[in-house]
């Protein structure tokens, strides 16, 4: 991180859903870096009261607000805790979302379904809504990242029609929200990870068939490495800065070359690409 980097978000406020998970806590420590004030919100309280402690101990100023995304009496009472704290939002990272059921799309029950949607669309929507009539009111002239997937367009997950349909629609729902917001000055753009080093993507314990589980994935990319809860939060505070003012409508796939590599490329290698590529 360069010496202006440190400075970008110098005074802003910025709101990250999902904010004590892997890739939300990595974003709010990587905006608190660069002199973001915070608010986290989880459903886990203890688990968003325990980051924000971390952070105040790095001298940033944060804030822990419990809220289920899906519920919009919450989402309102998140959004309001954050004006009443800090008196406005600068910058949604719009983080918050599950993997959901995976099952063949003949076998996936509704509820299932609803489920999925309700968090990873319908989460993202209510949100988005509440803090863009927010900026809008404060004529703040903000800046929002939505969080899609790879799987948005570029990619196929066997048995994960729910968790793709509702990846799908976050990128729609970006591009207009982009258009409705441009008048306000305001930016909407989404993030498209491919497979990053989470609980949501890959399994958890740290054992031996754990890594060997991520050495197959980064050995079918052309990279040659999954992404971590980092890279994201990268990603999100350049789309989130003035560096990048002229972005918007955006969805900015990150995976590695991990949606370039397929079958045809490779059909007799286990890794791709092949190892002399060095």
């Amino acid at each position: 991180m360069t010496d202006s980097d440190a400075r970008r978000f110098d005074g802003k406020v910025v709101l990250i859903t999902g904010g004590a998970g892997a890739i939300g806590s990595a974003s709010a420590r990587r905006f608190g870096a660069e002199r973001a004030k915070l608010v986290i919100v989880d459903r886990d309280r203890d688990r968003a009261e325990a980051l924000v402690e971390a952070l105040r101990v790095t001298g940033t100023s944060a804030l822990a607000v419990a809220a289920d995304v899906g519920d919009e009496a919450g989402v309102d009472s998140a959004v309001d805790a954050a004006l009443q704290t800090f008196g406005r939002i600068d910058v949604l990272f719009n983080n918050a979302g599950i993997s959901g059921k995976i099952a063949p799309v003949y076998d996936l029950e509704p509820a299932d379904w609803d489920d999925i949607i309700r968090v990873n669309l319908r989460g993202v929507f209510l949100v988005q809504r509440a803090t863009l009539r927010a900026m809008i009111q404060a004529k703040v002239r903000g800046s929002v990242v939505n969080m899609a997937s790879s799987m948005a367009g570029w990619d196929v997950l066997a048995g994960g029609a729910g968790y793709a349909a509702s990846k799908h629609g976050v990128v729609g729902l970006t591009r207009i929200a982009a258009l409705d917001a441009a008048r306000f000055g305001i930016r909407v753009n989404a993030i498209c990870p491919g497979v990053i080093e989470t609980s949501l993507g890959v399994p958890s314990a740290a054992d031996s068939a754990y890594r060997a589980s991520v050495q197959r994935f980064a050995d079918r990319i052309p990279l040659r490495r999954i992404g971590e809860p980092d890279d994201v939060a990268a990603v999100v505070a350049f789309l989130a800065s003035d560096d990048a003012r002229h972005v918007t409508g955006a969805s900015w796939l990150m995976d590695g070359g991990q949606t370039l590599q397929s079958w045809a490329n490779a059909p007799e290698d286990s890794a791709y690409p092949r190892d002399d590529w060095d």
